[in-house]
């Protein structure tokens, strides 16, 4: 039923979580997970405000930035990739910048997934909202089923 799944993850507590029912989700014949990281082009660019005023080039801080990020998301990716193979997937894995919602969206829409299954909430974890604003998004705006997995 659901062959192919998009878990995007954000190395929070609540995507973590996501992983134990990813396990589980083998014996509805999943087959392939892709395990996405979405650098958010948003916080980046908010912090080359600051380079700006300073006089440095913002194009090669942005550059860098990016670069940098996403060797990164790569390095953290490398432990779910891992765990997710020994429990029998075949994996893809993407870090990629962007907008976080309209990114997953894509992505799934590119990959034809059967299903995303992702965290409640994310780094920001709002105690107060009962879905993060990614979540709430993906929800509510993907043609795909969306599983939340909930942070508590």
């Amino acid at each position: 039923m659901f062959e192919k799944i998009l878990y995007p993850t954000d190395f929070s507590d609540a995507s973590k979580k996501a992983i134990a029912y990813l396990k589980n989700m083998k014996t509805a014949g999943t087959r392939q997970v892709i395990i996405l990281n979405v650098i958010d082009e948003k916080k980046v660019e908010y912090s080359s405000q600051g380079i700006t005023w300073a006089g440095l080039s913002v194009a090669d801080f942005l550059r860098q930035t990016y670069q940098r990020l996403i060797e990164e998301a790569h390095e953290e990716l490398k432990s779910v990739e891992s765990e997710l193979k020994e429990a029998g997937f075949d994996i893809k894995v993407m870090a990629e910048k962007g907008n976080p919602y309209s990114k997953i969206l894509e992505v799934a829409e590119e990959e034809d997934v059967s299903a995303i299954i992702l965290g409640s909430h994310g780094k920001s974890n709002l105690k107060s909202m009962p879905l993060g604003s990614v979540s709430e998004y993906v929800i509510h705006h993907s043609t795909k089923p969306v599983i939340v997995i909930r942070r508590d």
